[in-house]
C-alpha cells in the first residue's frame, strides 16, 4: 500500500516555485517557440513583408497627398514623419500573432503537455510573449534599414534613438500581453487572429501615426492625442528628431509623450499579463 501510494505520489507533476525557477521555465518555452520561428521561415518572412509594403505604400502612393504641417516644400518631410507610426503599428500588430500561436497550442493539446510537467504555470505565457519580443525586434531592426534606403534619418544621435527603438518594444511587449488573452479566450487560432487585428485598425488610424491629429473632428482629436499609440509614435519622433516644423504640441499626453508612452505601456502590461494569467490556470485548471 505504502509503495503504491508512493508511486502515484510520483508520478504527480510538483511545481517548483521561485522566480528564478519562473524565468528559467519562460526561457525554455520562449526557445521551444523561437526554434518553431526557424523551422517555419514563412511565420517570419510574411511577418517582415507587411511593414514594408506599409511603408512602400504610404510613401510613394499616400505620400504626396498629406502635408506635414510647417514642412510646405520639403519632399522628405512626410517619411520622417511616417516611421514612427509605422514603427509602433508594426510592434502592435504582433498581437495577432501572439494570440493565433496562444489559440493553436491550446486546441493542439500542447498546454496541457506543458501543465503536466513540474513548471510554472505563467511560463507559457511568458515565454510565448519573449519569443514574440524577439520576433518584433527583428522586424524593426529590417524595417528601419528599409526606412533608411527610401530617406528616413535620426537627427537627434544613436542613444535618444535606442530609447525610441526601446519604447516601441516596450509597446510591443505590453500589446503582445492583449495577444495571449485573446488566444486564451477564443475557441480557433482563425478567430484569434481576426480578434487579434479587428481593433487595431482603429487603434491605429486614430491616432497621429499617418496624419497630422488636427485634420481629424474636434471630438475626435482629444481621443487621438489620449490614445496610447499616439503617445509612443510621439515619443519616438522626438527621440529620433523627426518632430515637425513648429510650435511644441500643448496638450498634455504629447507634450509628456515619453513619461506618457511608459507609463501607459506597463499600465497594459501590468493589467493584460494578470487577466492572461488568470484566464489560463482557470482555462487549464
Amino acid at each position: 500500500m505504502t509503495a503504491t501510494t508512493g508511486a502515484i505520489g510520483s508520478a504527480v507533476p510538483v511545481q517548483r516555485g521561485g522566480a528564478l525557477q519562473s524565468l528559467r521555465d519562460s526561457w525554455v518555452v520562449a526557445k521551444r517557440n523561437l526554434r518553431r520561428m526557424t523551422r517555419i521561415p514563412e511565420i517570419v518572412v510574411f511577418g517582415l513583408m507587411q511593414p514594408v509594403m506599409f511603408v512602400l505604400l504610404f510613401t510613394y502612393v499616400m505620400g504626396g497627398a498629406i502635408k506635414v504641417p510647417g514642412a510646405s516644400g520639403d519632399p522628405n518631410a512626410y517619411k520622417q514623419y511616417l516611421m514612427a507610426g509605422i514603427f509602433a503599428q508594426t510592434v502592435t500588430f504582433a498581437v495577432a500573432g501572439a494570440s493565433a500561436g496562444i489559440a493553436e497550442d491550446m486546441t493542439k493539446g500542447l498546454v496541457d503537455r506543458f501543465r503536466s510537467l513540474p513548471m510554472a504555470r505563467s511560463a507559457v505565457l511568458v515565454g510565448r510573449t519573449m519569443a514574440d519580443l524577439v520576433q518584433t525586434g527583428l522586424t524593426v531592426l529590417v524595417l528601419a534599414l528599409v526606412a533608411f534606403l527610401i530617406g528616413w534619418r535620426i537627427h537627434n544621435g544613436v542613444p535618444k534613438a535606442l530609447g525610441g527603438f526601446g519604447l516601441l518594444l516596450l509597446l510591443g511587449y505590453a500589446f503582445s500581453w492583449i495577444g495571449a488573452l485573446i488566444g486564451l479566450s477564443v475557441r480557433s487560432p482563425e478567430a484569434a487572429t481576426s480578434a487579434g487585428l479587428i481593433w487595431l485598425f482603429p487603434l491605429t488610424f486614430i491616432s497621429n501615426a499617418f496624419v497630422p491629429v488636427s485634420t481629424m473632428p474636434g471630438w475626435l482629436q482629444a481621443v487621438a492625442y489620449w490614445n496610447p499609440f499616439s503617445a509612443t509614435v510621439q515619443a519616438c519622433r522626438q527621440l529620433f528628431g523627426n518632430l515637425p516644423p513648429g510650435p511644441a504640441p500643448t496638450q498634455w499626453p504629447m507634450a509628456h509623450a515619453i513619461e506618457v508612452s511608459i507609463g501607459w505601456s506597463l499600465l497594459i502590461m501590468a493589467l493584460f499579463s494578470w487577466l492572461s494569467v488568470r484566464k489560463y490556470r482557470s482555462a487549464v485548471g
